[in-house]
């Protein structure tokens, strides 16, 4: 599938490599990240997979020493006694780290990247996640964990995940919803890295979340529209979001990726330590940079 972000002539020009550490929470040999990882690789940055042994999901920020594998990684894709952290002998910058998702998240920023990048990276994404973290959702998805946890060691990071899928290996023939998925993954990462350096403020993170995938519609790329979004929903005497659409208070992400019709996906400005809603100055610096591909609900 042709990458939307070559297809639409986007950024031709103007994005230079970026290094990038690549996790989740599904396992490093969960089809989705792999695919991510190939389009991140072919928009011409510097990508290192850093992803749990194993499928991790629901594990939030939950943090532990890697061990030596007592039983095969995810998929048959390393051995019963593989050592605590290792990788794919024909191309060693797909790691598995044997623990948590923030585990391999910080074992990507501390170790890989100074061997790959010479230092930190410049940004951090995890997934796409298989279904969507929405709401409350995000306070115990490991996906959500490995970018905050990555916002909060001062890389900026993404979190995005998919509505659509199940847990499938990388050797199984691509289907639809992965490649759509990490289509859209890459054109937002690519939209944040061409609005320049700091790519987030401090202590943030975006939480992006892609409604499902159908046969006849929301079938390509190009059918999908972002919407700026909160996390979580807005109580009385909340503080009001950064305008937009001609109103004060964002729409909440489970709100924008139930809208019908249309194929709405949702992105939210978190505060990393709580994994909760940043205030209306951060969510307007983000949809600055964003501005070229955010839209508005139909009203």
């Amino acid at each position: 599938m042709r990458s939307l972000l070559l297809a639409l002539g986007l950024l031709p020009f103007l994005i230079q490599a970026t290094n990038i550490v690549l996790s989740n929470d599904d396992g490093w040999a969960e089809i989705n990240i792999r695919i991510f990882y190939s389009m991140l690789t072919q928009a011409s940055n510097s990508v290192v997979l850093s992803a749990p042994a194993d499928n991790k999901s629901g594990t939030g920020s939950s943090d532990a020493p890697a061990t030596r594998l007592t039983k095969p990684c995810e998929f048959n894709s390393c051995p019963t006694g593989s050592p605590p952290q290792g990788f794919n002998a024909s191309s060693p910058r797909l790691n598995y780290v044997n623990s948590f998702p923030v585990t391999s998240m910080r074992y990507g920023i501390q170790t890989l990247s100074p061997k790959f990048f010479g230092g930190p990276p410049e940004l951090a994404v995890a997934g796409p996640n298989v279904g969507a973290n929405l709401g409350l959702t995000t306070l115990i998805s490991g996906t959500v964990g490995a970018a905050t946890s990555a916002a909060q060691s001062g890389i900026p990071a993404i979190a995005f995940s998919g509505t659509s899928g199940s847990q499938t290996a990388w050797t199984a023939p691509t289907t639809p919803y992965a490649s759509i998925y990490a289509d859209l993954a890459t054109n937002v990462t690519q939209q944040l890295i061409a609005s320049g350096k700091s790519f987030l403020p401090p202590n943030t993170w975006l939480n992006v979340n892609f409604p499902a995938v159908g046969s006849s519609s929301c079938s390509s790329a190009k059918d999908f529209r972002f919407v700026l979004s909160r996390i979580n929903y807005a109580g009385v005497g909340a503080a009001p979001d950064v305008r937009r659409c001609g109103g004060t208070r964002l729409p909440t992400e489970r709100a924008v990726v139930a809208t019908k019709p249309g194929c709405w996906a949702s992105v939210s400005v978190g505060k990393a330590d709580t994994k909760g809603d940043a205030a209306a100055g951060v969510q307007a610096v983000v949809a600055g940079k964003l501005a070229g591909l955010l839209s508005c609900l139909p009203s």
